[in-house]
């Protein structure tokens, strides 16, 4: 069981808080590169797209004669070779779509997670802030520093509680994110993670509960009267 310690908003530490089973993976670097690839170039929209010779609003007319003219010859000013013409081998824009399962990014998550506790980087807090020299003072308490530097520092919170963004945003290297947000990508780059402790009580609720099946009486009794119509019929 993974477990991390848990901070008041003030910087007092707490009891450790037990992480649910779901952010406990055995490591797989081959699974969390992938997914880490998948969000990264998710993250380019790659819509860049250059203006060729046929997109160029330019007169196709050939602009002198073949021959005769002692010059190069030459076809239409929208070739590339004019200024203002079309570009010869720029970006055409490229779709992106790697995707990847909803189980393996669950486990990706879970590998991310299960590495960054290890590593001593995730924690949960009471994100009660009112002012953002309170957040400033939490971070100094309770986030871990290297070399007397504050390192980056994400902050995960819930739906309800994210109207305390305002008091952390401003904050140099810290980042503030839906819980809902929350994968394998910002918790491999996302420094020291805060989890906000509502969390919990979060994915409780998220877990599903088997479906009851349930069958009603009459569609029973009708079934049980089409039975005996057919022996009665084979009779």
């Amino acid at each position: 069981m993974l477990k991390v310690d848990s901070y008041s908003a003030k910087g007092v530490k707490l009891t450790p808080i037990t992480l649910p089973k779901e952010w406990e993976e055995k490591n797989n670097p081959a699974l969390l590169s992938q997914a880490i690839r998948v969000y990264e170039d998710r993250s380019h929209f790659g819509l860049h797209r250059a203006q060729t010779r046929s997109d160029v609003n330019r007169t196709t007319k050939k602009i002198y004669k073949q021959k005769g003219t002692g010059g190069a010859r030459h076809g239409a000013r929208s070739a590339p070779i004019f200024v203002g013409g079309g570009v010869a081998h720029g970006p055409t824009g490229l779709a992106r779509v790697l995707t990847l399962p909803t189980k393996m990014k669950r486990k990706a998550t879970g590998i991310a997670m299960t590495m960054a506790v290890k590593e001593g980087k995730v924690i949960a807090a009471d994100l009660a802030f009112k002012k953002t020299n309170e957040t400033q003072k939490f971070i100094s308490k309770a986030c871990p520093q290297k070399d007397g530097k504050s390192s980056k520092v994400t902050f995960v919170v819930t739906k309800e509680n994210l109207g305390t963004a305002k008091f952390i945003r401003n904050i140099k290297n810290v980042e503030v994110i839906n819980f809902m947000d929350l994968n394998a990508y910002i918790i491999f780059y996302g420094g020291n993670i805060v989890l906000d402790k509502d969390i919990f009580a979060e994915v409780k609720t998220v877990k599903a509960e088997k479906p009851v099946k349930v069958v009603k009486k009459e569609t029973v009794k009708v079934k049980k009267t089409v039975k005996k119509t057919v022996k009665k019929g084979a009779k």
